[in-house]
C-alpha cells in the first residue's frame, strides 16, 4: 500500500548543478527547469532555474485518515451551531470540617511556586500515594455517573466535595491559588480549569472532570472527559483518541526512560488523526506537594531528564479539533480554545517501576 501513497509536494528552487540525496521518507523529483526571461533585458540569455519537488510519501492508511478528518472539519461547521461557552453564576465556597488536614497553600490566594523537589517515595510514601489516588479514581467515576443533560456543573462540584470530605480527605483544588471550587469542570471548548457554576449541561456536550484529593499528606490527581447525551461522531473520536494518547504516553514510562519519549508517543498518535496537542498545559510531579518537577510535556520536545523508580507524576494530554491556541477568561482560570473548537483531556497519576509504570488512579 505504501508504494501507492499520495504525494504532498512543495517546490524549492535549486541551482542546476545541485544534487540532493533523499531521506528514506521523502522523494525528490527533478523536473524540467523553469525558464524566466526579462523583457527589459535584450540580447541576454534567459535565466534558468532548476526546481526540486520535495514530497513526503503518505501511506494509504494515513491518507484515508487525512481525508476522513478533512470531511469532519468541513461538516463541523454545520455541527458548530451550539452557542459558545458562557459563564454561569458561581456559588460560595463549600466548607470543610476542621478535623480534615489541609494542604499548606490553603488560606492564601497566592499561586504556590512549582516545587523543585522530585516526588520519589519509599514504601510508606507509595502506600499513601496509592490510597490517595484510589480515592481520587473512585470520586471521578462517581462524578461521571452524574453527567447528563440539565445537570449543572455546580451540582457535580457539590457531590464531589461531599464524597471527598466524607472519606476524610481534602479537595485539593479548593483554595489553590484562590480557586473557588472543589473540582474542575471543563465543558466543550474549555481546555482545562473550568470553574463549576450554574450552567446546565446540554445534550451533545462533553465535559472533563478533574479530581484531586489530599489524603494523609499526599495528593492523588486524575481526570476524564465524559460524553453528555448524544454526542456527534467527530467529537466521540476526539475523546477516544485523547484517551489512547494518554495510554501511549504511559507506555513510554519506566525506570531510566527519558521524559521526552512521552511527548513523542502522544504527538505521533494525535497527528495521525489531525488533532492538535496543547503545549501550554503540562503534567507534573505529584506527591506531598500538588505540583512539582518534573514538568511533563505532551508535545514533541528535547527536554532532558530520565525517570527513576519510585517517582510519581501525572500525564494529562489535551487534544483539540482545531487550534491549540487558547484564551483565559478574566476569572484567571477558565481557559478555552481560541477558535472555539472542542478539546478533550485525560489524566492519570503514575508510579515509575523498574520495568514500567503503574497507574495509581485506578481501582
Amino acid at each position: 500500500m505504501a508504494a501507492k501513497g499520495v504525494l504532498n509536494s512543495f517546490i524549492m528552487a535549486a541551482p542546476p548543478s545541485s544534487f540532493m540525496e533523499a531521506p528514506s521518507d521523502r522523494l525528490f523529483l527533478m523536473g524540467q527547469p523553469l525558464r524566466h526571461s526579462s523583457p527589459n533585458i535584450s540580447g541576454k540569455e534567459a535565466v534558468q532555474k532548476h526546481c526540486v519537488i520535495i514530497s513526503r510519501r503518505l501511506s494509504g492508511l494515513e491518507e484515508a485518515m487525512r481525508i476522513q478528518r478533512s470531511r469532519e472539519l468541513q461538516s463541523s461547521v454545520k455541527l458548530r451551531k451550539r452557542p459558545p461557552l458562557r459563564r454561569g453564576k458561581v456559588s460560595a465556597r463549600l466548607p470543610v470540617p476542621e478535623h480534615i488536614a489541609r494542604p499548606p497553600y490553603v488560606g492564601s490566594n497566592t499561586l504556590p511556586e512549582l516545587s523543585n523537589e522530585c516526588q520519589v517515595h519509599d514504601d510508606d510514601g507509595i502506600a499513601r500515594m496509592k490510597a490517595a489516588c484510589e480515592l481520587a479514581a473512585r470520586v471521578l467515576d462517581f462524578a461521571g455517573t452524574l453527567v447528563r443533560p440539565s445537570v449543572t456543573t455546580n451540582e457535580i462540584d457539590k457531590a464531589v466535595h461531599k464524597m471527598i470530605i466524607d472519606a476524610g480527605a481534602y479537595p485539593s483544588p479548593l483554595g489553590y491559588g484562590g480557586f473557588p471550587k472543589s473540582v474542575c469542570t471543563s465543558v466543550n471548548e474549555c481546555m482545562c480549569h473550568g470553574i463549576p457554576d450554574s450552567r446546565q449541561l446540554q445534550n451533545g456536550d462533553i465535559i472533563n472532570i478533574d479530581v484531586t484529593v489530599y489524603l494523609n499528606g499526599y495528593h492523588g490527581d486524575t481526570s476524564k472527559t465524559f460524553l453528555c447525551g448524544n454526542v456527534n461522531e467527530p467529537t466521540k473520536r476526539l475523546v477516544k483518541v485523547t484517551e489512547e494518547c494518554l495510554e501511549r504516553g504511559i507506555s513510554a514510562c519506566k525506570d531510566g526512560a527519558s521524559f521526552k519519549k512521552i511527548g513523542k508517543k502522544i504527538s505521533e498518535f494525535a497527528e495521525r488523526y489531525g488533532y492538535g496537542v496543547v503545549e501550554r498545559f503540562v503534567g507534573h510531579g505529584i506527591g506531598t506537594v500538588f505540583h512539582a518537577e518534573p514538568l511533563i510535556l505532551h508535545h514533541r520536545n528535547d527536554k532532558s531528564g530520565c525517570m527513576v523508580e519510585g517517582q510519581t507524576f501525572t500525564i494529562e494530554p489535551i487534544l483539540t479539533m482545531g487550534s491549540i491556541e487558547c484564551v483565559t477568561w478574566d476569572d484567571g482560570w477558565t481557559t478555552v480554545t481560541a477558535d472555539g473548537g472542542r478539546a478533550a483531556q485525560f489524566e492519570h497519576t503514575i508510579l515509575i517501576t523498574r520495568t514500567g509504570a503503574e497507574v495509581l488512579t485506578k481501582y
